[in-house]
């Protein structure tokens, strides 16, 4: 079984698509606990009119404690296999969940796999090639850590390495690759709609004001500068985490400063 953890706060336009997405799947593997980071803008109001026997849990938090902690809450009290988590900006494949989780149950020591978060065109097969490793009957992207969002885990990992910290869950995957888990993207891709990149047909980004209303923080020119950094990460860069780590990591940022590496 697998619990997800879908967390939201505002946006409900996101937010309605998104989990709309997700139980439109026919799956019955998953159960899913909701939660609430204190919306204000009839986010609370729509999420208790869905019904599916597959929710587990509203939670209408009180206050905006952030994804780590509303996901910490969900995954320690869950009982499940596997552990999900769910952002409410995307919008899902369906059958995602089962193929997940069959690679989980056929592959021991896989750690973190997630959908891809970008769009089929952004995939380049022959730059990520050197990357895609097989594992009996399936094949990982391999990379040390994924997006935070569309994805699968195994709980007695998340047991065996204790609660997530930080503001997101990058240094949380990079710490169970260290561990010896292989982490990646499944292969063939299966694609989520990231509705908050500037590609999406459901962006809200739309223009340089609507980022600042939305983000508050950069440009829509920064985001973008990002989307391509972090493209070229997962097509070019090693899969072994060690190459993001201690010396390796120290003498690639003078590389950088110095012009010398991209």
């Amino acid at each position: 079984m697998i619990e997800f953890a879908f967390v939201c706060y505002n946006r409900l336009e996101y937010t309605r698509r998104a989990l709309e997405s997700l139980l439109a799947d026919p799956s019955r593997s998953f159960i899913v606990t909701i939660w609430d980071n204190a919306s204000s803008d009839g986010t609370r109001e729509y999420l208790r009119t869905v019904s599916d026997p597959r929710i587990n849990d509203l939670v209408l938090s009180e206050e905006n404690v952030g994804q780590v902690d509303a996901v910490n809450t969900v995954w320690q009290r869950s009982d499940a296999e596997l552990l999900g988590k769910l952002d409410n900006d995307c919008i899902l494949t369906p059958g995602w969940a089962d193929q997940l989780q069959k690679a989980h149950e056929d592959i021991p020591d896989l750690g973190v796999v997630a959908c891809w978060h970008f769009f089929e065109d952004d995939f380049d097969i022959e730059r990520a090639r050197h990357k895609i490793q097989t594992f009996g009957e399936h094949r990982i992207l391999r990379h040390p850590w994924t997006c935070g969002t569309g994805l699968l885990t195994k709980s007695r990992i998340y047991r065996e390495l204790g609660p997530i910290v930080g503001p997101g869950t990058t240094g949380y995957w990079t710490r169970m690759a260290q561990a010896g888990y292989i982490n990646g993207f499944y292969y063939p891709l299966i694609y989520q709609e990231h509705m908050d990149d500037p590609k999406s047909q459901y962006t809200l980004l739309t223009s340089e004001d609507a980022f600042q209303d939305a983000r508050g923080d950069g440009t829509l020119e920064e985001l973008w500068e990002f989307r391509r950094f972090i493209l070229r990460n997962l097509h070019d860069d090693p899969w072994d985490v060690k190459y993001y780590l201690g010396w390796r990591k120290a003498l690639r940022g003078v590389g950088r400063r110095l012009g010398l590496v991209p």
